[in-house]
């Protein structure tokens, strides 16, 4: 994916690749400060899993999945930020939230958007906004009917300011920028999101599946 943005304000230029294999490494960049710990969170909070430590399960994750289980942005060339995108039904940390159970309808199609990880130096420059459009493509190209999270609603948190860790899940507005609806809410500041891809045509107007988790190079999609 492929998805390279027009220069922004920034000068810089933002692209997005599949998290594969023989990118772990740029993950870990994208982690920043956080990947010196293993045990900090290397995106397994809504994860299951019995290794080590996190940093060990996310790299057997990204390792061994046949699908990419997420999606690295690049700013001018260096690992800026991450995103993990999959299936809904493979996260036990939303399949057993039951506050979201009351919100979601049954879907085993429908794609979960989980966190995101923007180095500092990077916020505020549309690295986030440009993962999550990647995200909807990439489910969307694997055949998911839906794509959904639960980001953060910031004017309804009740202190004026959170941190960047505080907001891992995104924001909603950053959610309503690409496209998603509100569907419920969990607490006042957390709604549900969702992006219905069955009415999304493709740029070649089929859908493409990938399934070659070592296939790094794809046609980019190019943003106005």
């Amino acid at each position: 994916m492929w998805e390279r943005c027009g220069e922004r304000s920034t000068g810089k230029s933002i692209v997005i690749h599949p998290a594969t294999r023989d990118r772990w490494n740029d993950v870990v960049v994208a982690f920043g400060s956080r990947a010196s710990n293993p045990d900090s969170c290397w995106c397994q909070r809504f994860c299951a899993h019995t290794t080590s430590n996190n940093r060990v399960a996310l790299q057997h994750e990204v390792d061994t999945a046949a699908i990419p289980i997420g999606l690295l942005a690049y700013v001018d060339g260096n690992p800026a930020g991450w995103t993990r995108v999959v299936p809904r039904n493979t996260l036990a940390g939303v399949l057993n939230n039951r506050a979201l159970r009351r919100v979601l309808d049954e879907d085993d199609s429908a794609w979960w958007v989980a966190c995101f990880a923007v180095q500092p130096e990077y916020r505020g420059t549309g690295v986030g906004t440009t993962l999550l459009t990647a995200a909807v493509k990439y489910a969307r190209e694997n055949d998911a009917s839906a794509l959904e999270g639960h980001p953060v609603d910031v004017d309804k948190l009740q202190s004026p300011t959170a941190s960047g860790s505080a907001l891992f899940t995104g924001t909603s507005a950053m959610f309503t920028t690409v496209g998603f609806h509100e569907i419920g809410r969990t607490y006042p500041s957390r709604p549900v999101m969702r992006i219905d891809l069955a009415s999304i045509i493709p740029e070649h107007g089929h859908r493409q599946r990938r399934t070659d988790s070592h296939q790094s190079d794809a046609p980019e999609v190019r943003n106005q």
